[in-house]
């Protein structure tokens, strides 16, 4: 069996989950943690089973011992890390959003064509159950999505990751939480973003960041979306799906799945598990063995950062 060589770098929350997930993987092999510090690093290092750890994500780059990268840093290294896995030859998986502007992620796409490697992007709800249940109902011609309406709610003052632990940089309710949305809606009706609208609210002073927004989409096939994101909403936190199409309305609230009746949905049997990280991950170092492009590519995902990007432009 071909063992595909690992690093991860960043080991917060999300990139706990990505080891929890590898773990599964018979044919992925961890090989680096890597953190800001050794200490970090080493600490998770030991509670995995990982043999080496780095502060320096260029000295891992150049190790034999590393066949792909999976990189769960903050927003604004995405892109700039992203382009260094490539252009040391290294398959990568870099955690949403890709970048948070259109310029970093065409410039990825383009040193991805030229370097042929895998580059892909952690667009998770490709991969939960629940959506790939309702994806495969619309590839088998048995729906047919007419809008999607969909809440993406937190309640945040503070930077804290999804641990409730302290970070330095702010995530972003459009480069990051909408990429989500934007990114599933255009993939689960397969067609094009032709209309895109975006108001927003106050900008918050300690933080930096508008706390609310309302998009809606058009796509060319005249399928509606209609996403509300908040970090002001004192309630239950997470994004909640609701597709309406022309045969059921159905409820996503992440891998689960209910009827518009509230009615539960066996999506079990629907992938190897019920970790969409893990089975991101799956697909990740099964498109490296196999040579090919994995869903969520760069190349499947850029028109949702061109979508984001022409929104951006309306604030002004």
């Amino acid at each position: 069996m071909q063992k595909v060589k690992i690093a991860l770098v960043g080991a917060g929350a999300f990139g706990i989950k990505h080891l929890d997930g590898l773990k599964n993987i018979p044919n992925a092999e961890v090989t680096y943690v890597v953190t800001s510090t050794k200490e970090k690093a080493q600490e998770v290092a030991d509670k995995y089973g990982i043999p080496n750890v780095s502060d320096n994500l260029d000295e891992v780059l150049a190790s034999a011992g590393v066949d792909a990268v999976i990189l769960c840093t903050p927003t604004q290294m995405h892109a700039s890390q992203t382009l260094a896995c490539l252009k040391a030859g290294k398959h990568v998986q870099v955690e949403i959003p890709l970048a948070d502007n259109l310029a970093d992620a065409e410039e990825v796409l383009r040193l991805q064509k030229e370097k042929n490697l895998v580059a892909m992007v952690g667009h998770t709800r490709r991969f939960n159950p629940s959506h790939q249940w309702i994806h495969n109902k619309i590839v088998a011609g048995e729906l047919n999505i007419q809008q999607m309406d969909v809440q993406t709610y937190f309640f945040r003052r503070t930077n804290t990751n999804a641990l409730g632990q302290p970070r330095s940089w702010t995530d972003h309710l459009l480069w990051h939480h909408a990429a989500h949305t934007v990114d599933l809606f255009q993939y689960q009706t397969g067609s094009k973003v032709v209309k895109a609208n975006m108001v927003q609210g106050p900008v918050h002073p300690a933080l930096g960041i508008a706390m609310d927004m309302s998009i809606q989409l058009l796509t060319d096939s005249g399928a509606v979306c209609t996403l509300s994101l908040s970090f002001n909403n004192d309630g239950p936190f997470g994004t909640f799906f609701r597709y309406i199409c022309d045969n059921g309305t159905y409820i996503a609230r992440y891998d689960d799945l209910v009827t518009g009746k509230e009615e539960p949905v066996d999506v079990s049997q629907v992938a190897v598990s019920m970790n969409g990280i893990e089975l991101q991950d799956r697909e990740f170092v099964s498109a490296i063995v196999e040579g090919r492009e994995p869903n969520s590519s760069v190349a499947s995902v850029i028109e949702c950062y061109r979508t984001l990007a022409a929104l951006e432009k309306q604030l002004g």
